[in-house]
Parts: C-alpha cells; sequence; structure tokens
C-alpha cells in the first residue's frame, strides 16, 4: 500500500499482490519487477508465486475512505502498480476476489483498475458489476497502435463510471480518433514516455498528435511526463502542463441508485 505515490494521475496506490508475467513490448522495462527483485522477492513469471497480504494491509483503504468521507473530498486509488489485477493466475484471482468488496466499501475512493490483459476483464467481473461501479475507472494499457487496436475494442464494451487508457511507454505513435466518439467512448487518456534506466524514446509529436485528437472530441487528456531517466521528468508539453480528469458518466446516475453515496 502506499500513502503517497510519485504517480501523478493518481492519490495513492494499493496493491492486490506483487508480480506478474510480461506480455507484450510495453513490459520489457517494468518498473514493478525491478522493484520486487530489489527487495529480494522471486515473484515473476508463470511458475512463481506472487507476494499477498495480509488483513493490516487490505484494511488501509478503509482507513483512507473514512480520511476522504470526513474531508469531504473524493481520493483516487490505483490498483495495482506491482501486478496485473486481472493476470490469469491462481494467487491474483484468489486476491482479485477480496478486491470488489472492499470497493464497495469504500465509497469516498475512486478506484483506478488498469490491465494489459483487457481480454479478461468482463468474464472475471464481480456477478453485481451491472452498469459498473460507480467508483471504479478501468482502464488499459497501450503502447502502439498494435495494442490500442486490440485492447481498447474490449474496454468500450463494458459498462463503466470512467473507461480510460495509459498510453505509457509510447512507443509508437497511435490514432485514438475511432475509440474517443460518442456512445461508447473512452473518457481518458493518459499519455507518457518511458522512464528508468535504458528508457525508449518518445517522439513528441506522438503526445501532440493524440493531445489534439482528444481535444477535438471533448475527452480528457493527461500529459504525464517525457521519456527520460527518472520519473515526472520534462512534464510540459510545448511549454504547458496538461493534466485533466475526466467527468464520470455513470457516477452522477448510478450514486443514488445503488445506495453507495
Amino acid at each position: 500500500m502506499a500513502e503517497k505515490t510519485i504517480i501523478a494521475w493518481t492519490d495513492k496506490t494499493f496493491n492486490i499482490a506483487w508480480g506478474c508475467l510480461k506480455i507484450s513490448p510495453g513490459c520489457a522495462h517494468c518498473y514493478a519487477e525491478t522493484l520486487s527483485t530489489r527487495f529480494g522477492e522471486s515473484v515473476w513469471g508463470p511458475t512463481n508465486h506472487r507476494r499477498t497480504f495480509g488483513a493490516q494491509h487490505w484494511a488501509a483503504p478503509l482507513k483512507w475512505n473514512r480520511d476522504a468521507q470526513q474531508a469531504r473530498r473524493r481520493a483516487r486509488v490505483f490498483s495495482s502498480s506491482m501486478c496485473d489485477n486481472f493476470e490469469d493466475h491462481p494467487d491474483i484471482t484468489s486476491e482479485r476476489a477480496k478486491l470488489w468488496p472492499l470497493i464497495r466499501q469504500t465509497p469516498w475512493l475512486d478506484w483506478q483498475l488498469l490491465t494489459k490483459r483487457a481480454e479478461r476483464i468482463a468474464d472475471n467481473l464481480p456477478a453485481d458489476w451491472g452498469d459498473g461501479y460507480p467508483n471504479v475507472w478501468m482502464g488499459v494499457s497501450v503502447e502502439n497502435q498494435q495494442y490500442a487496436d486490440e485492447r481498447i475494442p474490449l474496454l468500450l464494451k463494458l459498462p463503466a463510471a470512467v473507461r480510460f487508457i495509459s498510453y505509457e511507454p509510447a512507443l509508437g505513435p497511435v490514432n485514438l480518433s475511432a475509440f474517443l466518439t460518442v456512445p461508447t467512448q473512452l473518457d481518458w487518456v493518459i499519455c507518457g514516455g518511458e522512464s528508468g534506466p535504458g528508457y525508449r524514446p518518445m517522439n513528441v509529436q506522438w503526445a501532440r498528435d493524440v493531445r489534439d485528437q482528444c481535444r477535438a472530441a471533448g475527452v480528457a487528456f493527461f500529459f504525464k511526463q517525457s521519456a527520460a531517466f527518472r520519473t515526472e521528468m520534462g512534464i510540459e508539453l510545448d511549454g504547458k502542463i496538461v493534466r485533466e480528469y475526466p467527468t464520470p458518466r455513470l457516477i452522477q446516475i448510478t450514486r443514488h441508485r445503488s445506495g453507495m453515496f
């Protein structure tokens, strides 16, 4: 868990587990693998167990929810930065089952779920998902046009309060115009270059193009960073910090009906 995070588009991070399996080019320089290895954890690959956590870890979001309610200010929580919530792994399956009731118990937290396994989302949603939990933002990672074309259509088939993509690390140009139009549109696009030792370069024109596509469609655009040795380096795009957030579609519709707020 993390009371604070360096991930600019969220307020806190909560991990249901540590560990994963690399599945596409965006995974090549995975910071989560580097960090877990630094801590002596062997949790990567198809056969290794994932690191899981106890009751104290799982209780932290309950406190965050109380704090947010008391402050009358919603908090964004990214799950999970150190694993993929939808990985096909027995340890992840068991921990994911604990995530859904936790989300329902924390209506003052907006949970941001991001995955590269878009094909697994629909079959692993809770039975009461319905039109989407009003406090879940569902997203997929795309690193180039190939994975945008594969993953985004699967995301758009799902009901969700917010649908978003993380175009990070940006490894090639993308045209998102077809995914930014109503009625089944994306609500939010995060764009960022790769960070860390050995980072792969990002052409700034890729970011400009996506920014312009979002502006034309009225979709929120968040420029996280340029490709650089460390995260949060080069946060300006053409001399401006552009960090917009979406306005959830379904939250206003479902709050009263669900009784969650």
